[in-house]
């Protein structure tokens, strides 16, 4: 056999061994069971589970928070849009000169992305106000997904 048929068989051998195992029932419990004994081991060890606010989107901020929140506004972060991105060659980037095209990994009219210190934190579309461009933001997302995503 050749190698591009090995590799095939090996796909197919690990497929099935997929497919017995969720057959006996080892789909989605078996991340729970992980999870568990994870916990298990750890309450074992002596690490204790940390207390954790929820974060809710009422919140609403008390004086002390704040003030806390006046020290930070002032500080300065570096908002970019990305039109899309595209991964070449060092050998492809050098052969690059006036006029080369570069492909990107978005197709025309698809929204840009809004990014803030390299965190994606809105999309948007250009447009062009008094000869400059600029940016209409159209979907922001939730500071609650935003700070998850931190995580």
């Amino acid at each position: 056999m050749s190698e591009e048929g090995e590799g095939l068989d090996d796909w197919e051998a690990a497929m099935q061994e997929q497919a017995e195992a969720e057959a006996e029932g080892g789909g989605e419990g078996d991340a729970q069971d992980d999870i568990d004994a994870i916990m298990n081991a750890e309450a074992q060890s002596g690490a204790q589970p940390a207390d954790l606010e929820e974060l809710s989107e009422d919140a609403p901020i008390t004086g002390a928070e704040k003030k806390k929140l006046d020290t930070i506004l002032d500080i300065p972060v570096t908002i970019s849009m990305e039109v899309g991105r595209s991964e070449i060659s060092i050998r492809n980037l050098l052969q690059l000169n006036q006029g080369s095209v570069v492909e990107l990994d978005r197709v025309a009219g698809e929204p840009l992305d809004v990014l803030v210190n390299g965190t994606l934190i809105a999309h948007g579309e250009v447009v062009v106000i008094n000869d400059k461009f600029g940016i209409r933001l159209t979907d922001v997302i939730s500071q609650v997904e935003r700070i998850k995503k931190l995580k």
